[in-house]
């Protein structure tokens, strides 16, 4: 095994290895007599275990070597999905599955794995060393199991760990070394867990002196102790949505080291518990959610202000104003944030006692009303805010601002998740620096001419998610900064020409989920630097070239996915709508309303010269003409996937300009066939997707001239396990091209043949020489039998005739000789088993039975009747049991038999054994003894399901043979006593 540049590990041909054989054997036919010796070349040249690049369980990203995904493969335990990974895989994700169990050392063989997940699994147990061989493993993601316990052991080997997720999973206790063996740990989630006291996580955390971040929310944490103190390094303490309501176990050096502590939703009602902590040090102390008076806690406790965030908690009547006096001082404040404090009006001056602010956050309340905030802030304020969020409120109109006091500096305003309505005049004319406005998921109807007058330096501005219907004429004409507009889902249904007049800077339009059904040709003036223009999920009927011809110098990104685009006719009506977009390099036409595109006309996409990505999947589509693609030299990505129920195969020549495309994607298109003049000039090409399509094979002459391709997908297909599928075989374990899942690959219908092990013999053998072989004797057989006809006639008939004679006489003297089949001798004591069981289960297969209290003349004597018995029938049946062997007439039966054995030299006795018989009991009948001793016998079963064997066996016997000759107990008991009983 050698590692290869790219440095996965597989075996590396030599140059008189099979691939110099390959050509060859492909330009045979099949059954040319060269094939065989070809074919025998091949196999002796074959490396021993030839590795395919292709794996049973996972999918390595095609432009991510390394990166391998198992996902939701049903997998129950890793030792699938890991076995046959190449050394070099550095990330893992096997999330999604069902395993339940790491043994030890599960990935040792993937000793680079830098990351792995195996979060969405059902693992209730991790075995000591686990991860063994994972030295440099740095994050690893264990959440969403059934983990209850981490027990000592557990990581083993993973040194180099520094992040660590359980997030998720029923975990009730931390061994106290389960975790000290992660001494580069920097952040570990135990969120959602059952813990119940920190002291214990303190314990098992103690011994990381790299750790900065513990998240412990969620849990069923009481205490903050009793136990060590957290590492000196732990800054950022995460422990809301506990039980800590009295901050129990608590001591000064509990959290002095922690920087941003989160106790929200904890239940913490008194003040006084935070009393024994030392909190100066914080700077940052989340307590939302809980009942607890804050300015009570500023008193009694060490915490700083500036380091509380006061959202969430309840403020009271003039709850903000205590706030700023709270933190008045010389140093100005970052960031104000009074979220969840359930604020309903701000008078006038509530901010003005605060310190001067850079940020101010009032989301989350329920404000109806905020003005044109001026008023609520001091001069010196005014002139320091530079951002203000207002979202999830309850506002429905912002005022007009005109005259009102500026706030130079602020450049940041969301008003997002409100009710806003109507937006005044002059809004935001306090704002004369605004770069950034969110006005967003509102229920803004109508949009005011003069509602963003002033507002030139305005970079981003979004309007999406409202119910705006029409846009005005001059309502951007201030924007000349603008970069970004959006105005998704909304219900524009009209452009007007020059809506967007000023908008000399816009980059970005995004015009997605309206209910434009038409473009007029002058919608987009006033836009001279467009790049993306984003009209998906509209109701567009047609596109056409004037439409674009503002914007055809700069637009590169142009989306119109999910509109109503449909032509049923090849035929060109108009010029081609993209023809003078030669910068754009993205296009996207995927899943037209209501069944797709259906037809591509004649060189529709004539103009395109620098597109490098093209969508066209789920259109439905019934032809493409072999020029449509024909000035799309550059592209790189284009994908006609879903178009099932429609095109079945691609016309010739449809890619031949295509040389740089690397990404081809025709998963479920219809296709039966691949052909070289499609394929043949896609040199380039590294990713080719050909899943849930009709294919029977894939051409070697399309392989041989991809020589670029690195990934191949043909799942779903029907593939023949066929003559003109050998090549297929071998080229699966090409080092070269990764094929997805290749071993899930069924002929055709057929679920239990697989394409890379199907039987292939067959096509190498030179069927000529065997016909050969076999038409020579026939042949001479029909030269011959005439010459012997005509010479030989009579002679040969009347040889025929005799052997007809004897062969009869033969017969009729068997037939003649024997009246029955078999006399059954047996004692009265077991006549029921005989009646019952042996008789009715014989005669109903037409087997004659002589039975002494049927068949025996009246009058003659015992000895006479049981001789005629023994003579007439073909083969004596005795059943033995403890009965029979203390029955006189029962004996002399046997000993006749035996006679007639030994006179005739022809096996006619068969043995039953009803009863086990031990040697104690036959040592008083050694007749009966030395008979067992060097007959097979049958044991009758008393187990109803052995008993049919058992009838087969005896009915055997009784036609041909000695029943069950040679068969050791097997169930029925049939055998012999041993050699050393006999000598004995």
């Amino acid at each position: 095994m050698t590692e290869p540049a790219d440095g996965m590990a597989r075996p590396r041909p030599s140059r008189s290895s099979s691939s110099s054989f390959l050509p060859l054997l492909l330009l045979l036919p099949a059954r040319h007599p060269l094939a065989l010796l070809v074919a025998v070349a091949v196999t002796a040249t074959l490396p021993p275990p030839a590795l395919p690049y292709g794996f049973r369980n996972c999918i390595e990203a095609a432009w991510d070597p390394g990166l391998f995904r198992c996902i939701q493969r049903y997998l129950e335990s890793p030792g699938p999905a890991v076995s046959d990974l190449p050394p070099r895989t550095y990330a893992l994700n096997l999330s999604h599955n069902a395993l339940r169990l790491l043994p030890p050392a599960s990935f040792a063989r993937l000793p680079r794995l830098r990351t792995l997940d195996l979060a969405y699994n059902r693992l209730q147990t991790l075995a000591p060393g686990a991860f063994d061989g994972l030295g440099e493993l740095s994050a690893l993601d264990l959440s969403y199991n059934r983990l209850a316990a981490l027990d000592d052991g557990v990581f083993a080997g993973l040194g180099n760990l520094s992040s660590l997720w359980l997030r998720r999973n029923p975990l009730g206790s931390v061994s106290p070394g389960a975790l000290a063996p992660l001494v580069n740990l920097r952040c570990l989630s135990l969120r959602g867990g059952r813990l119940e006291g920190l002291g214990a996580v303190a314990e098992a955390v103690k011994g990381l002196g790299r750790l900065r971040t513990l998240d412990l929310c969620c849990n069923n944490l009481t205490a903050l102790g009793p136990g060590p103190p957290l590492p000196a390094s732990l800054v950022n303490l995460h422990l809301c949505n506990n039980s800590l309501g009295g901050l129990l176990g608590a001591s000064p050096a509990t959290l002095r080291h922690v920087r941003t502590l989160d106790l929200s939703y904890n239940g913490i009602a008194r003040a006084e518990a935070f009393a024994p902590l030392r909190l100066r040090n914080l700077s940052l102390l989340h307590l939302s959610g809980n009942p607890l008076d804050v300015f009570r806690l500023l008193e009694v406790s060490d915490v700083r202000p500036h380091s509380l965030d006061f959202s969430g908690l309840t403020l009271g009547k003039g709850g903000v104003e205590k706030v700023c006096q709270k933190l008045k001082g010389p140093r100005a404040l970052r960031r104000l944030k009074l979220q969840h404090n359930g604020l309903q009006k701000l008078p006038n001056g509530t901010l003005a006692s605060c310190p001067l602010l850079k940020e101010l956050d009032l989301s989350y309340n329920r404000l109806r009303w905020v003005g044109c905030v001026g008023p609520l802030l001091r001069g010196e304020q005014r002139r320091e805010l530079e951002a203000l969020t207002v979202e999830h409120n309850l506002l429905q109109r912002l005022p007009s601002c005109g005259g009102m006091a500026e706030l130079p500096r602020l450049a940041n305003i969301s008003f997002r998740y409100n009710r806003i309505l109507t937006i005044g005049p002059g809004a935001f004319a306090y704002a004369p620096a605004l770069r950034v406005l969110k006005l967003n998921i509102n229920s803004l109807a109508r949009l005011d001419r003069e509602a963003l007058r002033g507002l030139g330096n305005l970079t981003e501005l979004r309007l999406d998610n409202n119910l705006l219907t029409d846009l005005y004429q001059g309502s951007f004409v201030d924007l000349g900064s603008l970069r970004t507009l959006n105005l998704r889902n909304n219900r524009v249904s009209v452009l007007f020409p020059g809506v967007f007049r000023g908008l000399a800077s816009l980059q970005t339009l995004d015009l997605g989920g309206n209910n434009l059904r038409h473009l007029a040709s002058r919608s987009l003036l006033g836009v001279p630097v467009l790049s993306k223009l984003y009209l998906d999920r509209n109701r567009l009927l047609e596109v056409r070239s004037e439409v674009f011809a503002p914007v055809q110098a700069t637009l590169g990104v142009l989306d119109l996915q999910a509109n109503n685009l449909q032509y049923i006719t090849q035929r060109q009506r108009q010029q081609p709508p993209f023809r003078n977009l030669s910068r754009l390099y993205d296009l996207k036409m995927q899943a037209q309303q209501p069944y797709g595109l259906k037809v591509l006309p004649h060189r529709f996409f004539q103009g395109l010269v620098g597109l490098r990505s093209l969508s066209l999947s789920q259109n439905k589509l019934l032809a493409i003409p072999a020029d449509v693609f024909q000035d799309l030299g550059q592209l790189t990505f284009l994908t006609l996937a879903d178009s099932s129920n429609g095109m079945q195969d691609l016309p010739d020549g449809v890619f031949r300009n295509l040389g740089n495309l690397l990404t081809l994607d025709l998963e479920n298109v219809g296709l039966h066939s691949l052909t070289l003049e499609v394929f043949g000039n896609l040199s380039r090409l590294r990713v080719l997707k050909l899943a849930k399509n009709e294919l029977k094979t894939f051409n070697y002459s399309v392989a041989s001239r991809l020589p670029s391709l690195r990934y191949l997908d043909l799942r779903k297909c029907p593939l023949s396990c066929t003559c003109d599928n050998t090549w297929l075989q071998s080229w699966l374990n090409n080092s070269r091209v990764q094929v997805v899942y290749p071993y899930n690959y069924t002929c055709g219908l057929r679920h239990h043949a697989y394409v890379h092990s199907f039987d292939t013999r067959v096509c190498f053998l030179d069927l000529g020489f065997y016909l050969f072989t076999g038409t020579v004797p026939v042949v001479l057989l029909l030269l011959v039998v005439p010459v012997v006809y005509h010479r030989a006639y009579w002679r040969l008939k009347y040889h025929w005739y005799l052997l007809r004679c004897w062969v009869n006489q033969q017969w009729r003297r068997e037939e003649e000789r024997y009246v029955y089949d078999s006399f059954v001798s047996y004692n009265s004591a077991d006549e029921s088993w005989v009646l019952q069981e042996l008789v009715p289960e014989l005669e109903r297969d037409s087997f004659r039975l002589c039975l002494h209290h049927r068949d025996f003349q009246p009058g003659r004597s015992i000895i006479d009747n049981i001789v005629d018995a023994v003579y007439n029938s073909r083969k004596t049946v005795c059943v033995v049991s403890r009965s029979y062997l203390r029955s006189e007439w029962c004996s002399m039966e046997v000993q006749l038999a035996s006679y007639r054995l030994l006179d005739e030299r022809r096996d006619v006795l068969v043995l039953v054994l009803l009863e086990d018989v031990g040697d104690a009991e036959l040592s008083a009948y050694h007749r009966m003894r030395r008979v067992l001793l060097r007959r097979t016998y049958l044991r009758w079963p008393p187990e109803p399901p052995a008993q049919p064997l058992f009838w087969a066996r005896l009915k055997k016997a009784l036609r041909w043979g000695e029943g069950g000759e040679g068969e050791e107990e097997e169930g029925l008991g049939a055998g012999r006593r041993g050699e050393k009983e006999e000598q004995a």
